[in-house]
This record gives C-alpha cells, sequence and structure tokens, in this order.
C-alpha cells in the first residue's frame, strides 16, 4: 500500500508539473480585435515607407503562394519537421490579419506571438524581426492594411508530432530567441549601421545564409557561413566565402541591385525573389545592406580581383575547342559529361566575347558550391532572370537529358571548371530533385 501511495503521489506531481508547464506556455494573452482600419486613416508618406520597407524584408516572398494573390499566404516552407504554410497578412477580417491592431502586429514581430496569445513557428523569422524599430513596424503595419483585403485561408500545416504541438516553441524560444534590440555601433558610419540594421534584422539575411542547428535555430555563432532554403544550399557570405573571385562593396552592390555581377554570376532560386523586390526599394538602403556586408570581410585589393578573374576566365570552353582533345579527361563518366557540355551548353558557356554572355561558370556560386544541389536545380529548372537583367536568362533542361545525363554533365563541370574536389553523390542529388525534394 506504501508504495502504491508513493505511485499515486508521483504521478500527480507528474500531472501538477505538465499542467503547470501547459499554464506557461499558453499564459500569454489574447489582444483584442479591432474593426478593421480605415485605409484612408494612414498617412500617404507612412504607407510609402512601409513599401519601402516591406520590400527590403521580401515579406511577399514568404506570404505569396504560387498564382496567389500579394500576401494572401499559403506557400509551402519545407522544414526539416514537415511543411509550414505561410498566412495571409492581407487585411481580410476573417481570414487574414484586419482585426489586429497595432500593438497585436508588433508583438508578433517582436515576440513570435500572434493576436490570439498563440506561439508563431520560428519559420516566420520573428527572430530577426524583434530588431526591427517601432516606427518601421508602424509603417510596415499601415502599407499591409492598405492592401487589398483577400478572403483566403490557407491549409494548415503538416508538421510531424510532436513538432505540430504550438505550446513546444516557448521550449524553443527560452532556448535560442533573443529579443534584444538592435544596437548601433558608435565606432561605425550611419551608413554601416544603416546596412548592419537592415541585414541583421528586417532583411533576415541570417535566415538563409546562416547554418541552423537541429532544433531549427540559428547558430549565430558561425555568421554567415552558408544554409539551405528551399532545396537549395544558400552561400556563405564574409570570411566563409566560397566565391573565387572575392566580393568588393561594388560587386555586392551590383549583385543586391540587378542579381548579377560579372565576377559571380547570377540569382537564382530562392534570391531571385529577393533582389527583384530589392529592385524598388531606395538605392541608398540597399547600398548600406552591401557596404555591411562588404565589411565582414577585409576588402580586396583590385589586383587580387583581377588576378582572381583572369584565372577563372583562363578555365572557359574556347571557341574552337572540341571534345576529347589534350585536356580531356581520363574518367569515362567525365568524358561523357563532357560530350554533353559541347552538345548542350558550349554554345552559350564558352569563351566570354560579350558582355550579353553569361559570367565565367569559373566564378559562379553553383560550381564551388560544397554540394551539387544548386548546379543541379539550374541546370534542370533554368534561371528566370531578375528584374534586373532580364537578358540574362537560361532554359531548363528538365525534359532535354536524363538523369544519368545530368549527372555527367554536373560532375564534368565541377571537374572542367573548377580545382576543387569532386562532389559526392550526384546521382542521389539529380534523383532528389527531379522528385522535388
Amino acid at each position: 500500500m506504501k508504495l502504491l501511495r508513493i505511485v499515486l503521489v508521483l504521478i500527480l506531481l507528474v500531472i501538477v508539473a505538465a499542467g503547470g508547464a501547459y499554464l506557461w506556455t499558453t499564459r500569454h494573452p489574447e489582444i483584442a480585435a479591432i474593426d478593421p482600419p480605415d485605409p484612408a486613416s494612414f498617412d500617404p508618406t507612412l504607407i510609402e515607407k512601409g513599401q519601402q520597407l516591406s520590400d527590403l524584408g521580401a515579406c511577399a516572398v514568404c506570404h505569396t503562394r504560387e498564382g496567389g494573390e500579394p500576401f494572401a499566404g499559403g506557400l509551402d516552407l519545407p522544414t526539416p519537421f514537415g511543411i509550414i504554410r505561410t498566412t495571409n497578412i492581407t487585411p481580410d477580417p476573417d481570414t487574414g490579419i484586419g482585426r489586429w491592431s497595432e500593438e497585436a502586429f508588433r508583438r508578433a514581430m517582436r515576440e513570435g506571438l500572434g493576436r490570439r496569445g498563440e506561439h508563431l513557428y520560428p519559420a516566420f523569422p520573428y527572430d530577426h524581426f524583434t530588431r526591427v524599430a517601432d516606427e518601421d513596424i508602424s509603417a510596415i503595419y499601415a502599407y499591409l492594411m492598405t492592401q487589398p483585403a483577400v478572403s483566403y485561408a490557407p491549409p494548415a500545416n503538416e508538421l510531424r508530432f510532436p513538432f505540430n504541438i504550438r505550446p513546444l516553441v516557448e521550449g524553443w524560444k527560452f532556448l535560442f530567441f533573443d529579443d534584444a534590440p538592435f544596437q548601433a555601433d558608435a565606432s561605425r558610419d550611419e551608413e554601416w549601421n544603416r546596412g548592419a540594421y537592415l541585414v541583421t534584422g528586417l532583411g533576415h539575411c541570417g535566415a538563409c545564409h546562416a547554418p541552423r542547428n537541429a532544433f531549427g535555430a540559428v547558430r549565430s555563432s558561425e555568421g554567415f557561413a552558408g544554409g539551405e532554403a528551399e532545396g537549395w544550399y544558400v552561400p556563405a557570405l564574409g570570411q566563409a566565402s566560397h566565391a573565387p573571385v572575392p566580393w568588393t562593396l561594388d560587386a555586392l552592390a551590383n549583385y543586391l541591385f540587378d542579381g548579377w555581377d560579372e565576377h559571380h554570376g547570377i540569382a537564382a532560386g530562392p534570391m531571385t525573389p529577393v533582389v527583384d523586390h530589392f529592385y524598388d526599394v531606395e538605392e541608398d538602403d540597399v547600398f548600406a545592406m552591401a557596404a555591411y556586408l562588404a565589411s565582414l570581410k577585409e576588402e580586396p585589393s583590385e589586383e587580387a580581383v583581377t588576378a582572381a578573374a583572369t584565372a577563372a576566365a583562363a578555365l572557359d570552353w574556347a571557341t574552337d575547342e572540341r571534345p576529347g582533345g589534350s585536356g580531356a579527361p581520363d574518367d569515362e563518366a567525365l568524358r561523357r559529361g563532357e560530350a554533353l557540355f559541347f552538345d548542350q551548353c558550349v554554345d552559350c558557356h564558352k569563351a566570354r566575347v560579350s558582355e550579353q554572355q553569361p559570367a565565367s561558370l569559373a566564378v559562379t556560386a553553383p560550381v564551388n558550391a560544397p554540394d551539387a544541389r544548386n548546379l543541379v536545380n539550374v541546370v534542370l529548372h533554368g534561371i528566370r532572370p531578375p528584374r534586373g537583367s532580364v537578358q540574362r536568362q537560361m532554359p531548363a533542361f528538365e525534359g532535354k537529358v536524363s538523369d544519368e545525363e545530368l549527372a555527367d554533365i554536373v560532375a564534368f563541370v565541377r571537374w572542367r571548371f573548377t580545382d576543387l574536389p569532386a562532389w559526392e553523390d550526384v546521382g542521389d542529388t539529380v534523383a532528389r530533385a527531379r522528385a522535388g525534394d
């Protein structure tokens, strides 16, 4: 009987502890719903500022599904824990945020809490947005509340147990969420601080360009050491960059403005819609972001950039070159890849004789990445050029090459245009990309 009483007491303690933990994680109060504000009540200057800030934060990129209305949500965000579908942030009162006060919107941005007090999954990067200033949050709110209201309820998330239990996000926040506001560096100039504020806050660059731990939290101690997004490797920035030609301030500005730089190639995959939104914002803000990113690594000399670019261009396929020449590979798969490259790719990817040609393959991020994902994605799906570089498109080869042929081309390109180690499991990478994984 004594043992039974002990067991019952332990069970009771577990129930009390579990109940207390649940009450703790659900303690956040609901913020009262409001009547949707009249768009005319917002200052047009504030709305315009909010549009600029929304573009800098690329809000529409995540909150617009393919073929859907802007900001109506429904975009699938694949994560290691399942699929999260983005929310409707139009001012629709029933399916959007039309009944959210500015207070509720600010709390979501700063604390990752919905109007009713529910935890928001950190796929919404409030771990970065918490650094955004009050006046900027007010401007974004004004802009969103004056956009067309769209009645659309995105499908439910598809998260595996236990990740579908929202109160557990409280534990994630306890371990990983730093809600400290942005602090300007007095030793730096105004432009650098503006760039740091935008890159680390509203621009949330580290959400993609930084690695994450097993719990999906950004490993901030590793800086911009490279990450993953939507089946793509996201290149490292600063000291960790794999770029053969060092990034300069001008190159970063070119890339952010136009999605293209001669010494680095063109934006593709998840980066394309980001630079498309930068295309419409104030140049000073984009240049400030470039200035901050450039400061993460010592500015290279002009001589070093020229030498690296010249070395990369020397690897270009010569206009009179044919497969099987003196520099041909010995490996049979690579020789097949060389023949396929000559047949399918060389008309565009040969020694540059015009500024309209693609960048030298040797300088591009996909060819120098630590794995084959990006190059496979580019060859399969092509490149829809950013708005600032509309003439630089690449056709998709999805229906033109088999998996085996694609693997051979990709392996050859890596071998021919870099001195880096061969990628492993290229065939598996091709199969996953073809399947959409």
